[in-house]
């Protein structure tokens, strides 16, 4: 048996053995589980991950390798992954490197060959905590003084978010989407194109006035990593334009709407992170969707606004999705991108299109 190279330390003290591969670097970040069974080059660079030490569920990873077309952003921010088996000989034709190879260029570890299953167990049953990958003859209290020495993450949004405007056309387009960006992912942009619509990416501190500059048909507030209440301009930019102009928000983005309509946000005991089962309230429609956010809105906190409760979370009731049918405002906490995940949930793209047409048609 080959001697051990790495070891995963949970802020509990637990320490799990296994082999490096990534990056062999040292790591301190807040450790989440994902259910996803594939989708693994969009997690690692998801923006919503930024800070996370990811442990995938599914016990094989980089079984298809890695493709340059396929990534979400242009540099992945996740800290860590830890998987049961890292593959290293991957059968995809379009494949241009292995996991393990992309980790490395990355700057991230990863450690493979531990019991994905029980720190799945830990996580669910004790939340997120803190976590370092760290070399195997390292001694538990240098790791867990590593842990205790690492400043807790801020300003998240502001690490993520483009530095300066910039645009994604389509020929022909119909609508203006001004998006503003709390870590967009690159396939949300890529539905909007291919439904007719130019999209400008602004940085998250964008002020009312850059943004109306553009004269949108409507406003698209993306998925971010951290917590919504570090966002009081964008907020504040959903008070101001409710009601006048379309919005859309997704994950961070529909936390950002429940704030404006006077909801409350809270942290959430592990997050959602991977695939859930989502039901429609109005029709009783399910759709499996990705998911990948550690807020939640406090549903007691949308009785009294003007917000209604749109989809719930199948296995713990939370709150999926809000509206307010007036303002032609609206946001879901999952991601009806897809990437990675199901595809049931698209349709969300088409009916902010509708909300676009109704404001041209007014």
């Amino acid at each position: 048996m080959k001697p051990f190279t790495k070891k995963l330390v949970l802020e509990n003290g637990r320490e799990f053995y296994g082999y490096g591969y990534g990056a062999d670097v040292e790591r301190v970040g807040e450790i989440v589980f994902n259910t996803s069974v594939v989708g693994y080059q969009e997690i690692i660079s998801d923006p919503s991950c930024l800070g996370q030490i990811v442990v995938m569920a599914y016990p094989l990873i980089g079984n298809y390798g890695i493709t340059d077309e396929d990534f979400e952003s242009k540099q992945s921010l996740v800290s860590g992954m830890v998987v049961r088996e890292c593959n290293e000989n991957p059968s995809n034709f379009r494949y241009t490197k292995t996991f393990s190879e992309t980790l490395d260029e990355q700057g991230i570890p990863c450690i493979a060959g531990v019991d994905t299953r029980m720190i799945v167990r830990i996580i669910r049953e004790e939340g997120s905590q803190r976590a370092a990958i760290v070399a195997a003859d390292k001694p538990t209290d240098e790791a867990l003084a590593l842990i205790k020495a690492t400043p807790l993450p801020e300003k998240q949004v502001e690490q993520v978010s483009s530095r300066k405007r910039w645009f994604s056309r389509t020929p022909n387009h119909k609508y203006d989407i001004v998006a503003v960006d709390c870590g967009i992912k690159h396939s949300i942009i890529s539905h909007f194109n291919s439904r007719g619509c130019n999209v400008t990416v602004v940085p998250f501190d964008a002020t009312l006035d850059d943004i109306l500059a553009f004269n949108p048909d409507g406003i698209f507030l993306s998925n971010g990593p951290g917590s919504p209440e570090e966002l009081p301009q964008i907020v504040e930019m959903v008070k101001a334009v409710k009601g006048r102009i379309p919005v859309f928000g997704i994950s961070l983005g529909m936390q950002v709407i429940a704030l404006a309509y006077g909801a409350e946000i809270r942290k959430m005991k592990c997050g959602h992170h991977g695939g859930a089962a989502v039901k429609d309230v109005a029709t009783g429609r399910i759709d499996m969707t990705a998911q990948n956010h550690s807020y939640e809105v406090v549903a007691e906190s949308v009785k009294g606004t003007n917000l209604s409760i749109t989809h719930v979370n199948i296995p713990d009731g939370s709150v999926e999705g809000v509206e307010c049918v007036a303002d032609k405002v609206y946001g879901v906490q999952f991601h009806p991108e897809s990437a990675p995940g199901p595809q049931d949930s698209v349709y969300l793209f088409d009916k902010f299109i509708k909300l676009m047409e109704e404001k041209q048609n007014a």
